[in-house]
């Protein structure tokens, strides 16, 4: 969900400095933030293999037997994790503590801010943690939730279960790490600590560096690089185990609720069509959306870029709240590459898409500055027009374009947008709207179901060519000739937009064209039926040319 802004991610020192006082002051060693695959050696190792010119240095990861640190209680607190299998920091509580309390916080600072009460995300969250709540019961633990500040809920908790540690996985947006830094603060206080995890990507922060040990700012080397440490490294695509000993998994203490006690009205939201939007939401649902694009997974190269094929893989919601680990599903990738099968090709570009995730993740987490700003600073100068109502045309999907009013329609209808459809739509608001592209971030922060801040900062910078590995500013997409490129047949326009149903495929694209007899055959009268197009992408891109020029030449 969409985080308010917060500071630099000053955060993770804090985490750090928080978690050494107090293991100085237990005088025991501090576990690392990070949890092993099953195979990793007893022993610390120093360096890892060597790959290319550099050799990756492999972080000290301990196993169970290592883990000095043993707590009589701890508390698990689910995030963007929202499963019991392959759930690092789950994993590691459960292998530290003797009793392990779950808990999950609908976290005021987040869903306050939020505008509207038909927000599917918060809907899919509550769904799943349905399913995760009547799982964790089977093993006779308890779920608590709270509605709260959760920066003040968890320390609150952990000092009523008298939990000696407070797990979870690690999140690098700067508003998360603020926010974690207080409750590391908190627990500090009381001589409790905050141990976090990776486990939302394969490789994080600066895990992935060039030979000059600096972070990438381009894709392609950085995925070579990316590849060679999982060459390197084939353990970390290991599950952590979700073993509970028996009553190691502790029931709701007394005084604290459970999530029936916080139907989505009494968090100040309303019921939505996940299930009309084609989402089933919980770990289930996962394993289903799953199951059903694996079969496809051959064709992806080919099919992904067309929306109205069923060529995508349509997992993007798991991965995003976790009802899915990246490391499951880049082991289905995996082992349709190696050895080489008919579903080569398709896994590898797909297994390619995954890698971006922890490219822009990698963004993030180093270049927090992207955050209201362009990685490119000299960027932030751009003279965007803002038409107030060129946006509001957009937003509504009356752009007079087919492509970008069916894409528009698909967000609003259902709060999925497909990945092709985000790169045209952008281009289309940054430059031939002359938008500035951060109010395109803020409305597909507010809609999209699997909304992620960096990878959707990364796409629009990306689109609007002020972020790292951009598109170059000259390359502007035209409009109708992606719609004719990426619909061929119109399949998706006709089904978003019901008004160009009877248009001919020769018109479709651009149904201004029609000639003067045929838009009463076709049911569709441009300016009553569907909207004239709002601007000349010829015109426009003249004008959009002039504003990056004036930046590039100082201005």
């Amino acid at each position: 969900l969409p985080s308010p802004a917060a500071g630099p991610s000053a955060g993770r020192s804090v985490v750090r400095s928080a978690g050494r006082s107090v293991g100085r002051s237990l005088g025991r060693p501090v576990v690392r933030s990070a949890y092993p695959a099953a195979s990793a050696p007893l022993r610390p190792r120093r360096a890892g293999r060597a790959v290319g010119r550099r050799r990756i240095r492999t972080p000290f990861r301990p196993t169970c037997q290592e883990i000095v640190l043993r707590h009589d209680s701890a508390l698990f607190w689910f995030r963007r994790d929202l499963r019991l299998e392959d759930n690092a920091a789950l994993a590691a509580a459960l292998a530290a503590a003797r009793r392990v309390w779950c808990v999950f916080v609908f976290d005021r600072e987040i869903l306050d801010a939020l505008p509207r009460a038909e927000d599917r995300r918060v809907g899919f969250i509550h769904a799943s943690l349905a399913e995760l709540s009547g799982a964790l019961a089977a093993r006779g633990g308890g779920l608590i939730v709270r509605h709260a500040h959760a920066r003040e809920a968890i320390p609150e908790i952990a000092r009523a279960v008298g939990a000696q540690a407070v797990y979870a996985n690690h999140d690098d947006e700067p508003a998360a790490l603020a926010r974690d830094a207080a409750v590391a603060r908190a627990l500090a206080s009381e001589g409790a600590r905050l141990e976090t995890r990776k486990d939302h990507v394969l490789f994080e922060r600066r895990e992935v560096l060039t030979g000059a040990g600096t972070v990438f700012g381009v894709f392609t080397p950085y995925h070579n690089a990316w590849l060679r440490r999982l060459a390197a490294e084939p353990q970390a695509l290991d599950a952590h185990p979700f073993a509970p000993a028996p009553g190691q998994l502790q029931p709701i203490p007394a005084g604290e609720r459970e999530l029936a006690a916080w139907p989505l009205a009494a968090i100040g939201f309303a019921a939505t069509d996940l299930r009309a939007a084609g989402i089933s939401p919980g770990t289930s649902g996962a394993r289903a959306a799953l199951a059903e694009f694996l079969p496809r997974i051959g064709q992806y190269h080919t099919q992904r870029d067309f929306p109205g094929r069923p060529g995508t893989s349509g997992l993007s919601v798991h991965l995003r709240f976790g009802t899915l680990s990246v490391r499951h599903a880049l082991r289905e990738a995996q082992r349709r590459i190696e050895p080489q099968g008919e579903a080569t090709e398709g896994a590898r570009i797909w297994r390619a898409e995954l890698a971006w995730r922890d490219f822009y993740a990698m963004i993030l987490s180093q270049h927090p500055h992207v955050v209201g700003h362009a990685w490119r600073r000299e960027y932030d100068r751009l003279a965007f027009e803002n038409d107030p109502g060129l946006f509001a045309a957009w937003c509504e999907a009356r752009t007079g374009f087919p492509i970008v009013d069916a894409a528009m329609r698909q967000i609003l209808d259902t709060g999925y947008m497909h990945s092709r459809l985000r790169m045209i739509v952008a281009s289309f608001l940054v430059k031939d709207l002359l938008v500035d592209w951060r109010q395109g971030e803020r409305f597909f922060a507010e809609h999209l179901n699997d909304f992620d801040l960096a990878s959707n900062n990364g796409g629009w910078q990306w689109a609007a060519s002020t972020g790292c590995d951009a598109q170059p500013y000259f390359r502007i997409f035209n409009p109708v000739s992606q719609s004719e490129r990426f619909d061929p047949d119109g399949t998706f326009i006709r089904r978003m937009l019901p008004a160009l149903e009877r248009v001919p495929l020769r018109y479709l694209h651009a149904p201004w064209t029609l000639p003067p007899l045929e838009p009463q055959a076709a049911g569709c009268v441009i300016g009553r039926d569907y909207p004239a197009p709002v601007v000349d992408p010829a015109e426009r891109r003249l004008r959009a040319l002039a504003i990056y020029k004036a930046i590039r030449a100082g201005g």
